[in-house]
């Protein structure tokens, strides 16, 4: 989803009167299962998750607070791997090219795949960048978090590490 498609999208809804906020929340909801990715059509591989506490992370080129969480959520994918932790980017943008740009600026150790037919944005209902699930070892969503603040990591690292165990 790039800035001009969210800018409609949102002006959309407030043009139709519709009572649905701005930002509208995931619809993946907490405690409940994440989908099987393979069936999104993503570009990129798709690491095996299965077993694993995994931080989903929605983003884009364009997100300065995907650029600001991109070092922190690339030190935890370090970290913890060993204990089967893993972060999975999925990028919004309408091009290749704009992904590629911003991961040569800033590079990380985790998976990126493209979600460039927005099969995996829309079924999730994702309209804020970034907006990450925390997923645990058998496939359930147990944190959903949008948006990015420094004081943010304290609290998600906390529930990633009460994951791992």
């Amino acid at each position: 989803m790039n800035r001009r498609h969210f800018l409609l999208q949102s002006a959309a809804l407030l043009a139709a009167g519709s009572a649905t906020p701005l930002l509208a929340a995931p619809a993946w909801k907490e405690n409940s299962s994440l989908p099987d990715l393979s069936t999104f059509g993503l570009e990129g591989t798709l690491p095996k998750l299965k077993g694993k506490v995994v931080y989903l992370d929605f983003w884009a080129s364009w997100c300065a607070p995907c650029k600001a969480s991109f070092p922190v959520i690339n030190g935890w994918h370090q970290k913890l791997a060993k204990r089967g932790f893993l972060v999975l980017g999925v990028n919004v943008d309408e091009t290749d090219a704009a992904m590629q740009a911003f991961l040569k600026k800033t590079p990380v150790a985790f998976p990126v795949v493209r979600d460039a037919a927005q099969k995996l944005v829309a079924a999730a209902n994702v309209s804020t960048m970034p907006t990450s699930f925390i997923i645990d070892k058998e496939g359930v969503i147990r944190k959903v978090h949008t948006g990015f603040r420094d004081k943010d990591a304290d609290e998600l690292l906390a529930k990633i590490n009460a994951l791992l165990g």
